[in-house]
């Protein structure tokens, strides 16, 4: 019996391997599924979905001119009617606990430091403003930084 592009054969599994799965077909002659071919979705490890001895129905997608015969279990589910598929269990992923939407970055717009009379600074008042929170911070950080004894050794590295 010749096989022809696009039948639908049937057959046993006689071998895996990393990269797919040998087929003994009815016919005699032997076809190799690609793990592409073995499942709709991502296969990792063919061990999953086939084994040794396992009678499978299988669409022939190419064969050939030295005789190689491709062979697809994906193509044939695709074609048929979502009836008669197998049932196929969902993939289950961990439960992670939802976290809550974060809200909008807290941008500084000008307002919040303003003076009291309510009306927005101009950029250059921010700057000013900015400047003069700077300095005092840096102050600060001298002044605790020469309490601590900083033992003869500056920020920039030098004596």
């Amino acid at each position: 019996m010749q096989i022809e592009e696009g039948a639908i054969v049937s057959g046993k599994v006689t071998g895996l391997t990393d990269f797919g799965a040998f087929v003994e077909l009815e016919v005699g002659k032997t076809g190799m599924i690609h793990i592409s071919e073995v499942a709709p979705n991502y296969v990792k490890d063919i061990k999953e979905h086939l084994s040794v001895g396992q009678e499978v129905k299988v669409k022939v997608i190419t064969v050939s001119p030295e005789g190689k015969i491709s062979l697809s279990i994906r193509k044939l589910a695709e074609q048929q009617p979502a009836a008669e598929r197998e049932p196929r269990q969902p993939q289950q992923r961990p439960q992670r606990p939802r976290q809550e939407r974060r809200s909008a970055p807290n941008v500084w717009n000008g307002q919040k430091s303003a003076p009291s009379t309510g009306e927005k600074q101009s950029f250059e008042d921010m700057m000013a403003r900015f400047k003069q929170v700077s300095d005092e911070k840096m102050t600060d950080l001298k002044r605790a930084d020469s309490k601590r004894g900083s033992m003869g050794y500056s920020r920039r590295g030098s004596k």
